[in-house]
């Protein structure tokens, strides 16, 4: 009672139930006679696909929470510091017009002494000087003129600061100025006529 099995090319004599069985190894079909039904033998080749590890999972799940628990810090963190660059912007502004009204004081100053200088100036001193000046700081400009004393005519122009911020006052610029009195020819006061014009 032997069965007779091919493995590897040869054939070979092996116990078993009584019938003989021809067998074909290595990935090659296999007639078992012995059972009545043909197999196949897994092939070496074949390999069943790598499950993925429940450990491997779970780091990739957490890698993808940290993530997005770092994506909601750096919004946090930003909203938090955006009053700070709202203020320094804000202080930006502020000096760029603190300077602008110091500037625009010295322009009035400058144009008040100068009609203040003429003989018989066609405006006075205090128009003219805010006449010069852009007319959103007008408003809040003071020009104070005397006459010409010792031949010479001074001017002082206050303009307040306007304030950007919520709470903060800047308070004013002043700039003065002192033109030479006009002669009586004529002469100097078509000149500050003429620098009076073209002033702004």
């Amino acid at each position: 009672m032997t069965r007779h099995v091919l493995s590897h090319g040869r054939p070979t004599m092996v116990p078993g139930h009584g019938r003989p069985t021809t067998m074909l190894g290595h990935g090659r079909p296999t007639m078992a006679l012995g059972h009545g039904r043909p197999t196949t033998a897994p092939s070496r080749r074949s390999r069943p696909a790598a499950a993925t590890a429940p450990g491997r999972v779970g780091r990739r799940r957490g890698a993808s929470r940290r993530g997005r628990g770092d994506a909601g810090s750096a919004s946090i963190e930003f909203l938090g510091f955006l009053p700070v660059l709202i203020l320094v912007a804000l202080a930006a502004v502020q000096l760029g017009i603190a300077a602008y009204a110091a500037q625009q004081a010295g322009t009035a100053a400058r144009a008040a002494a100068r009609t203040a200088s003429l003989d018989e100036p066609r405006t006075s001193p205090q128009a003219a000087g805010k006449a010069a000046i852009s007319g959103w700081l007008a408003d809040g400009a003071s020009i104070g003129s005397g006459g010409c004393g010792g031949g010479e005519a001074q001017a002082t122009a206050t303009v307040e600061i306007p304030s950007v911020i919520p709470g903060f006052d800047f308070g004013s610029a002043e700039k003065s100025a002192t033109m030479p009195c006009d002669d009586g020819d004529g002469g100097t006061g078509d000149l500050a006529s003429a620098a009076l014009g073209g002033e702004r």
